[in-house]
């Protein structure tokens, strides 16, 4: 395998989920009185993400996040501690204010193609059963925000490709499908 580290998720190599996990609990890395999380799902469309908005832990060039429904995310512990990153961002990311770390994402504009869904990291629980990352998105935007240079890209995609994370510099198909179909109905085009 190659030395190219992506995430301490995937680097040793992408374990395989459980279909049938039904969720669990995320914890912010703060040491005392950490921000809890109960998600009642399992993951959709995990992937690692090189976008410049997702969280990534100290050393990684990408995060990994995937998306759950809403209605199934409650913060069940020191909600205090959370604190909106960028009110003016499509996707509400909420990090504890004493650790920096992202505990959730949310859309409130019922209009996006993902509303209704909200963005999690499932490195943030101990329990065992999400769903694998499945692909890597945004991999060029890892050069717009720092974590790689130009010259880097080459081997970052083949370690990608070698862990079964297929680089796409936008979304996978199924999901810039799903984007073009929510706006093509939107717009009246398709019914």
């Amino acid at each position: 395998m190659s030395s190219v580290a992506i995430h301490p998720l995937v680097d040793p190599g992408v374990k395989k989920g459980n279909p049938t996990f039904g969720g669990g609990t995320l914890r912010c890395r703060c040491k005392n009185d950490p921000v809890e999380v109960s998600v009642q799902s399992n993951v959709a469309h995990n992937h690692a993400c090189g976008c410049t908005k997702c969280w990534k832990p100290a050393g990684a060039i990408f995060a990994v996040i995937g998306v759950v429904p809403r209605e199934k995310v409650e913060v069940t512990q020191h909600s205090e501690k959370l604190q909106m990153v960028d009110p003016t961002a499509a996707i509400q990311r909420h990090a504890c204010k004493e650790c920096g770390t992202h505990m959730l994402g949310r859309i409130e504009n019922r209009g996006h193609p993902f509303y209704g869904l909200d963005f999690i990291h499932v490195e943030l629980s101990d329990d065992t059963g999400w769903e694998e990352p499945r692909f890597a998105a945004f991999v060029s935007s890892t050069i717009e925000g720092g974590s790689a240079r130009p010259e880097q890209m080459d081997g970052i995609r083949a370690r990608l490709s070698e862990l079964g994370l297929t680089p796409y510099d936008s979304l996978n198909p199924p999901l810039m499908d799903a984007i073009a179909t929510h706006i093509a109905k939107r717009n009246g085009i398709l019914k």
